[in-house]
């Protein structure tokens, strides 16, 4: 448990706590299973009134506090069920203490108290925030040895934390070996796949999940009308808009997220129209809902319609997000308004304290390259807090190659070979900014480099769908 600990706090990057302050005694409590009590201790707390204070905490500072009363009291040596650990290991993933967490709950292993069928699935949601799967694999082996594994709760967890590690061998196994597996086992299947872009395969575990005979709950249609959208089947959709009603129905309620999901679908399949639909069917439009719809027009090039969506959701009152102001940006670089883009960079900043990320400054930087304005662009990418990954070069390179710059664009050329060596789409638009320039002699180095290195250039291919 010792090693599991420093692998823990290696994987974090915790820097060694001091003595005097809160996570020092953190720190300290995982190394003792036992603490002299001091005489100026506080008195010990009951269980129902530590269990309100937990609900009642309202930031880690406070939660720390508790903690650090609870072990000078001695309080889980005299109620030592899971129930009381559970409550603080719960507290501190709640709000965003992940790697607090887990010390809790290596403390709970040190004292000898077992995890039930509560801590294992609270645990793995603390490992899914921190993406630690071969802790989880450590805390596998515990329930498999505790005959956990099989808990409906338990199974879900581990499935969704092997699919977010992107082990979907692992994940299958979970699923496959529970002939019995619930409701929930599927929806984290279904959820990992949708989520890392195996959309196909997602579809498919919901078609053999129906073949089962369960029905699809608002979760379940969640992650399967995210799938659809991102196929772009609009057949698809149009059953799947089925099913959500029929969820709708067993739910005895409409639910925003399905019908966020919905809207959002619908765009990517190109149907604002049935987006708009679903979208004035909803009672209250929250800014999932007017964010979708703003992404779906600009993604599309409805421009106009784009920015007068985002126009009235502010005159609502709805406080927009950052995704909200990459699909105005989106909106402005499908119109080429270099105006209107620079006031809603600025708005974003100003107006609602966002500060811009790497996608923000890839629209603006897109925006600008395509006006024309290569130097301003140039001097966002220079400019940006972050450094600028192959998609915001890759704008830029394209800028050059409608404008003909050569010395731009062999001086983004050489940062996106830095940066993805084995890419061979600097080199072909580099071909093609000195062929439009009639430098032949320097389309035919670049091809030899191209030769030698043995690049070639990967053909373009479409996948045909019919609406009909």
């Amino acid at each position: 448990m010792i090693s599991l600990q420093r692998f823990m706090i290696k994987l974090c990057r915790i820097p060694p706590p001091k003595p005097t302050t809160i996570s020092g005694l953190l720190n300290r409590s995982l190394t003792t299973t036992s603490t002299t009590p001091n005489v100026e201790s506080p008195s010990t707390p009951d269980p129902e009134t530590l269990a309100i204070q937990l609900s009642n905490c309202s930031c880690v500072s406070q939660l720390d506090q508790i903690y650090c009363r609870v072990i000078r009291t001695q309080f889980l040596h005299l109620y030592p069920a899971p129930f009381h650990w559970n409550n603080l290991i719960r507290s501190y993933t709640r709000r965003d203490a992940p790697t607090k967490s887990l010390f809790v709950y290596v403390a709970m292993s040190r004292a000898g108290v077992l995890p039930d069928c509560y801590t294992i699935p609270i645990v793995l949601k603390t490992l899914c925030q921190l993406y630690a799967v071969d802790i989880g694999r450590q805390l596998h082996s515990v329930a498999v040895r505790i005959g956990l594994d099989s808990n409906e709760f338990c199974e879900s967890g581990f499935i969704n934390l092997y699919s977010k590690a992107g082990e979907f061998e692992n994940a299958r196994k979970v699923f496959d070996q529970n002939a019995e597996r619930k409701l929930g086992s599927w929806n984290a299947i279904i959820a990992g796949l949708s989520q890392s872009g195996r959309a196909k395969e997602a579809i498919d575990m919901f078609i053999e999940l129906r073949r089962c005979g369960l029905l699809p709950d608002d979760v379940t249609m969640v992650s399967v009308t995210s799938a659809c959208g991102g196929l772009g089947d609009l057949r698809l959709a149009l059953q799947l808009h089925k099913c959500v009603y029929q969820a709708e129905i067993a739910a005895g309620k409409s639910d925003f997220l399905m019908l966020n999901s919905l809207v959002d679908m619908y765009g990517k399949c190109g149907r604002m129209d049935l987006a708009y639909r679903v979208f004035k069917r909803m009672k209250v439009q929250n800014v999932s809902s007017w964010t979708s719809m703003i992404v779906g027009y600009a993604m599309h090039g409805h421009v106009d319609e784009a920015l007068e969506c985002f126009r009235c959701m502010r005159e609502a009152g709805v406080r927009p997000n950052h995704v909200t102001f990459v699909g105005a940006l989106s909106a402005c670089v499908h119109g080429g308004t270099v105006q209107e883009g620079r006031y809603y960079f600025e708005m974003m900043k100003k107006d609602y304290g966002i500060n811009p990320r790497l996608q923000h400054y890839g629209c603006m930087v897109d925006l600008l390259g395509k006006a024309g304005l290569l130097q301003e662009a140039r001097k966002m990418v220079e400019e940006m807090p972050m450094k600028a990954n192959s998609a915001v070069w890759g704008c830029l390179m394209g800028a050059c190659e409608k404008h003909g710059n050569v010395e731009m664009g062999e001086w983004v050329a050489k940062h996106l070979q830095q940066l993805e060596p084995w890419n061979d789409g600097a080199f072909v638009v580099l071909s093609n900014i000195y062929a439009s320039r009639g430098l032949w002699k320097e389309v035919e180095r670049v091809r030899r480099i191209m030769h030698q290195r043995k690049l070639a250039k990967v053909p373009g291919y479409s996948l045909a769908g019919s609406a009909d």
